[in-house]
């Protein structure tokens, strides 16, 4: 099997994580699924909530149709910075420095990767953000074989809210042998 590509702008923005020593970038297999759903909103609004170092919205933009827009957020003065740097030569993007509800002013979002604030603070909150047929994808999850989906032995509340949510239609997917994301779509 043929050896797939990183995108060029995923490695600059893996390069200032290491230089800035920022360690909770996107993996790759998360990025494959964040092209994927920018991909599929080729005229949309992206959004991304934890910017980072800009690794995720490296990915997100290797998928951002030619009219497609993507805004990102990042509470961290010098990460955003930086990542708006690696940026600085594509307008569809606009990197924002601060709180996740920086990002309500460009909703609705078509396609939505709540990476960073939102997710638990504001659950209802980030689905409401959702247009109608928009994709929500949210990582960092460890997958579960039991249900209702469990995490330190107890119920994962926070992931149940979301694959049980009735504005969405979800699923839980692997994307490493020990992670897992929530991929969801809003109802119309």
């Amino acid at each position: 099997m043929a050896e797939r590509s990183v995108p060029p702008r995923v490695v600059v923005a893996e390069r200032v994580a290491a230089e800035v020593g920022f360690m909770h970038s996107c993996i790759p297999e998360v990025g494959r699924l964040l092209v994927l759903a920018a991909a599929a909103k080729p005229c949309g609004v992206v959004a991304e909530s934890g910017t980072g170092s800009g690794v995720g919205t490296a990915w997100l933009c290797s998928g951002l149709g030619a009219g497609a827009r993507l805004v990102t957020v990042e509470r961290d003065q010098e990460l955003a910075r930086r990542a708006a740097g690696v940026f600085a030569d594509d307008d569809r993007v606009s990197v924002l420095t601060g709180d996740w509800r920086l990002l309500e002013q460009h909703a609705p979002f078509d396609a939505f990767f709540c990476d960073g604030g939102g997710k638990r603070e504001d659950p209802e909150r980030v689905v409401e953000l959702l247009a109608p047929g928009g994709l929500l994808i949210l990582d960092d999850f460890t997958p579960s074989p039991r249900w209702p989906p469990r995490f330190g032995g107890e119920v994962d509340e926070l992931r149940l809210f979301y694959l049980t949510h009735p504005a969405l239609e979800a699923t839980e997917v692997l994307t490493t042998p020990a992670s897992s994301a929530v991929v969801a779509v809003r109802r119309h």
